[in-house]
């Protein structure tokens, strides 16, 4: 069932056992808004955990309390009582195990127009939010909380990455307005860019390797990059990889397939004139109409020619 803000509120101040969860594969925007919202609700005095069921990409250990997230796959606990469970940023088909070991009502937070609310007990989806981050925002004005700097800081870093420091159509005047907000509790810009920005000499060659595998299709319109397996060992995370791409001139549609573990790679995408959340979602993913990525659990090359053959029915529409 869709709900509005102010029910959000209201679910939130009636629950007292709370955990918090995000997707695998966390980014910015979903480590900030776990991060901010746990701090809020304890700040109310709600009992609150955080899950979230991945590796936590190493530029975000600047985030205040980072270490409080944990991973429901490293936990012996059998059930983890709750009386609500608060996903964000995602469907609840992402969220890793934590769904099997809660067994509560489901609030789903998110801003990703692919979002159907499916399973779940109530959806509070707006996608003309920039980031989840931006709906944490809103909400904490309806909620008895002070926005202090570390929650400001959560909420800021998954503002910023979620709109590539604000130079993504999705940059809206409320998220600006929500940034010098979060400024004025004290955040710090230059601080949160410059981690965003820092990569491990690993990344960094994994970054130059990746590069040499660029290749063009569909008469240039699409650049594709391919992290093999041989790289992936090399790199902790790729954030920012798939940038490098998009901007060059003539191409419309930039995607990176990155090998995981054998039969299971992930795809992210980004446009400037195509729908690639309707291409993610024909292959069980999901996102935004600019931005979007796919699991496809099949081997590395035959992974390569079904995201280049769906870009390519995409393209010719």
């Amino acid at each position: 069932m869709k709900i509005e803000l102010k029910e959000v509120a209201e679910k939130l101040k009636a629950a007292n056992n709370i955990i918090v969860t995000a997707h695998i594969n966390p980014d910015g925007d979903a480590i900030g808004s776990s991060l901010a919202l746990t701090q809020i609700l304890k700040s109310m005095n709600k009992q609150v955990r955080v899950f979230i069921d991945d590796v936590l990409p190493p530029n975000f250990a600047i985030l205040p309390q980072i270490k409080i997230i944990e991973s429901s796959n490293e936990t012996d606990e059998k059930e983890i009582l709750a009386d609500l469970l608060v996903v964000l940023d995602t469907q609840t088909d992402r969220i890793g195990n934590v769904l099997k070991l809660v067994k509560a009502p489901i609030l789903n937070i998110d801003h990703h127009i692919t979002n159907e609310g499916n399973n779940v007990d109530w959806l509070y989806l707006n996608a003309n939010a920039a980031a989840t981050c931006e709906i944490i925002f809103e909400l904490s004005k309806l909620l008895p909380v002070t926005l202090t700097e570390e929650i400001a800081h959560c909420l800021y870093t998954g503002l910023a990455t979620d709109t590539g420091f604000f130079n993504y159509a999705n940059t809206k005047p409320n998220t600006l307005r929500a940034a010098a907000a979060l400024i004025e509790a004290g955040v710090k810009p230059n601080v949160i860019a410059e981690e965003m920005e820092r990569k491990s000499l690993s990344d960094f060659t994994g970054l130059v390797e990746t590069l040499k595998t660029v290749q063009f299709f569909y008469d240039g319109k699409v650049a594709g990059l391919f992290v093999n397996e041989a790289i992936a060992h090399l790199v902790d995370s790729t954030e920012g990889f798939i940038d490098l791409v998009r901007v060059i001139d003539g191409v419309e549609v930039a995607f990176l397939l990155t090998c995981k573990a054998e039969n299971f790679c992930r795809v992210s995408m980004r446009s400037r004139t195509v729908d690639v959340s309707a291409i993610a979602r024909s292959l069980g993913g999901g996102g935004h109409i600019r931005a979007a990525g796919c699991t496809i659990k099949a081997p590395f090359d035959e992974a390569k020619k079904i995201i280049i053959e769906a870009i390519g029915k995409a393209l010719n529409g």
